[in-house]
């Protein structure tokens, strides 16, 4: 990249002069919702996440875009989407495609996408996030070579090249993570289902449960593991516990009145347990293994415990529902089994946001390397 472009071989044009802006369709989402078909050719894009796939006669002809665009989603979450399908979105959203052979749009969309915190950050100036065509159209963008276009579409399409690389893997990755937690659940469905032939015993008669003694609020953080509902790892300077345990939240994770329980712990060795969860400990390891008695109670919580929950404001559990609770007991083996089988998706399934997140952070870093081009008042100075 160095051989092919010197740092003073940049023109800074506004966003307008470069690219052609184009409209939306008038649809409400309602609409969008009743004319969607799984497998139509034109997508319709709305703020967010929200789409939908209609064919050609069901929005006016005109209003259709097919050459390659970057979308402007310009209200709520402000951000730039790059697409090279027929498409068309809400008439309150924009677009831009390039007429000229000389630019490569999917270079300019990486270049917005660098400088989309830009935009959020006009946008949050409104009570409802948002901004306007001028926001875009006066943006600055920087253009290569502008006095050699093959050069020029050289640079840029090297830019693009470099940069796909780093999205098409994250998007493999993504995909990736998608079926295995797919392919997670149905074998936790499938393993974790038992017929009336095992013994099934309630959780009071072969375990012992007891409560959480650490306010986490005040909590002095220490060696030992502190077990609580926030999503964060915490820890305390004493423990309670010396053994391996299931650990249930007593209050609902959503509150207002909502009974909900998010997740439900394995912990084992010394650690110490908040006190709004409880621990149930199996009586005989031999018996029964806390990691599997977690793996169960986690798939099935929406059954067994969540309809045990009551209370208004502050839904809750309590320690006495939670004994009469039947649980399966298959023999240690095939609990052991099982637990191998779910470690190694669950491990899996742990590790891929992991990766997602690295190769994330590996575009980001790349495409600030290539696309933070000095400004003329830079470069003056």
């Amino acid at each position: 990249m160095a051989k092919l472009l010197h740092r003073d071989d940049i023109i800074w044009l506004p966003l307008k002069s470069v690219l052609v802006r184009t409209k939306g369709t008038k649809i409400t989402a309602g609409q969008m919702k009743v004319l969607h078909k799984d497998g139509a050719p034109v997508k319709i894009f709305a703020g967010g996440k929200t789409v939908a796939f209609v064919d050609y006669d069901d929005i006016p002809e005109k209003d259709i875009n097919t050459k390659p665009s970057i979308i402007v989603k310009s209200r709520g979450n402000i951000e730039f989407e790059y697409y090279d399908q027929p498409f068309s979105h809400k008439n309150e959203m924009w677009s831009y495609h390039s007429n000229e052979k000389s630019i490569n749009i999917k270079y300019l969309y990486h270049y917005l996408k660098m400088n989309q915190s830009y935009f959020q950050g006009i946008g949050s100036k409104m009570q409802m996030p948002q901004i306007a065509t001028p926001d875009t159209d006066n943006f600055q963008v920087p253009i290569p070579c502008p006095e050699n276009p093959e050069k020029s579409l050289q640079i840029q399409a090297e830019i693009v090249r470099i940069l796909d690389a780093f999205t098409s893997l994250t998007a493999e990755l993504t995909a990736e993570l998608s079926a295995r937690k797919q392919q997670y659940s149905h074998y936790q469905f499938e393993l974790l289902q038992f017929t009336e032939a095992t013994q099934h015993l309630k959780i009071g008669e072969c375990c012992d449960i007891k409560k959480g003694l650490t306010p986490i609020k005040k909590a002095t953080p220490g060696k030992y593991p502190l077990v609580a509902t926030t999503q964060e790892r915490q820890s305390s300077s004493e423990y309670q516990f010396d053994c391996a345990a299931v650990c249930v939240p007593l209050i609902s994770s959503r509150g207002h009145g909502v009974a909900s329980i998010d997740r439900i712990y394995f912990q084992e060795g010394k650690f110490a347990l908040g006190n709004i969860l409880c621990a149930i400990i199996p009586n005989d390891s031999q018996v029964l293994s806390a990691k599997f008695l977690r793996y169960y109670l986690f798939d099935k919580k929406d059954v067994l415990l969540v309809p045990l929950m009551r209370g208004g404001a502050n839904v809750s559990l309590t320690v006495d529902s939670l004994k009469k609770v039947k649980i399966p007991i298959p023999p240690i083996a095939d609990q052991e089994r099982i637990v191998r089988i779910l470690d190694k998706f669950d491990e899996l399934v742990k590790g891929l946001p992991r990766e997602i997140e690295l190769r994330q952070k590996q575009y980001e870093y790349y495409r600030d390397l290539l696309l933070s081009f000095p400004k003329p008042d830079e470069q003056a100075a």
